[in-house]
């Protein structure tokens, strides 16, 4: 019975260090820009050709 009060206690411990970052990351404004990354991929840069 004491694992099992020992495992909700660390899953408590991770499930709060996981809220703890994301809300750290969405002041920091990671989540900012939610437009670029859908069309990223169509403004392919030209890569170099390689010479051969």
């Amino acid at each position: 019975m004491k694992v099992i009060f020992l495992l909700i206690f660390i899953s408590l411990i991770v499930a709060v260090g996981f809220l703890v970052i994301f809300f750290w990351a969405v002041r920091n404004g990671q989540y900012d820009d939610d437009y670029t990354p859908s069309v990223r991929m169509l403004f392919d840069e030209d890569k170099p050709k390689s010479e051969g």
